[in-house]
């Protein structure tokens, strides 16, 4: 187990305050050697010797540690990383068929919302991450595999019971003391967490949102996402309509389509409705099995009925096709075993 301080995740600045160096351009050299993936003091050539090992001693480049990475043969790639505390997550590097290259990373060890359709929710919960380790995770993405354009929030966890940690980590990778990324590349996703929503809307970058509504019928959302009990969806869409007037952009609705459960065309229908008075676009992403979980995937004839219904009350979608189901990587389908994990 690792206790030295990471440094992974700073700004040139914090590098400074952390470390004790007194200038100031050496606190940009680190920083940029650590945005290269540099995974070593030993590795930052432009460094005096003494000052790199002066560095090791006190200090590791990152808090984590990947534990294994795969790569499907669609090209999707899956690291799992130990963290200081033994505990393991995991983080996801998609291509989709634009060749266009996205970190979806994690923000809790495990999960407590309980969606009965996704694996991750089955886990249990253990604890949110740092920001750190938030960063972490794209950084050894970015190391392992190249440049990363756009990061999804849409591993393990849900972002908004973390909502503090997740608005660090959107800073540093937003600011220019940080990566410098654009905002609208990034997108954080929820399950519904109505005060996390305004507190995005009102504290963080402007970055892109997701919900995962799968059913606009109140009582089929309460029965598979047991957070509506406290979140309704009217208290949800009073929380959409604020981000979108604080100047938020439109919103992705992802519905994971589960065979008898959301599939019909009158599900596609109560969407719309909900949805009135919103900039959206719905994600269909047909739903990914799990052995653990007793759900159906939808048939090719509902999964088309559901689309056309969108597109006849004039719904803006996108049909989503799965990428990572080799490697247990595709949406709702991360998972490890907290039992296994000393804490």
């Amino acid at each position: 187990m690792n206790n030295k301080p990471s440094l992974a995740g700073l700004s040139p600045e914090d590098i400074l305050s952390m470390t004790g160096i007194k200038e100031r351009y050496r606190g940009r050299q680190i920083f940029e050697w650590l945005k290269r993936g540099a995974e070593s003091f030993e590795q930052m050539t432009n460094l005096p010797a003494a000052l790199r090992e002066k560095l090791a001693d006190s200090f590791c480049i990152f808090s984590t540690t990947v534990e294994t990475a795969e790569v499907d043969d669609d090209g999707t790639a899956k690291i799992a990383l130990r963290m200081h505390d033994d505990c393991l997550i995991e983080a996801v590097l998609l291509i989709d068929e634009n060749e266009r290259r996205t970190a979806c990373l994690s923000s809790q060890v495990g999960c407590a919302m309980g969606c009965s359709f996704c694996r991750t929710g089955m886990m249990g919960f253990r604890r949110n991450l740092s920001s750190v380790e938030i960063i972490e995770q794209f950084m050894h993405l970015q190391s392992l595999y190249g440049e990363i354009s756009n990061i999804v929030y849409m591993g393990m966890g849900e972002p908004l019971m973390n909502t503090g940690e997740v608005i660090k980590s959107l800073e540093y990778f937003t600011s220019e003391k940080g990566l410098g990324m654009s905002a609208r590349r990034i997108t954080v996703s929820t399950c519904g967490i109505t005060e996390g929503i305004k507190r995005l809307a009102d504290e963080a970058p402007p970055v892109r949102l997701a919900v995962s509504l799968v059913s606009a019928d109140p009582e089929t959302r309460t029965e598979i996402m047991p957070v509506t009990r406290t979140s309704s969806l009217d208290s949800l869409k009073t929380a959409l309509m604020h981000y979108q007037q604080t100047g938020g952009r439109r919103i992705t609705l992802e519905c994971a389509i589960i065979g008898g459960v959301n599939d019909r065309r009158e599900g596609a229908s109560l969407i719309a409705a909900w949805s009135e008075g919103l900039s959206v676009n719905v994600n269909v992403i047909p739903w990914n099995p799990a052995s653990e979980i007793d759900f159906r995937e939808p048939t090719m004839k509902n999964l088309e009925a559901f689309c056309r219904e969108l597109e006849r009350k004039k719904i803006p979608y996108t049909r989503r096709y799965r990428r990572g189901r080799g490697l247990n990587a595709a949406c709702g389908q991360l998972a490890v075993n907290l039992d296994k994990n000393k804490s």
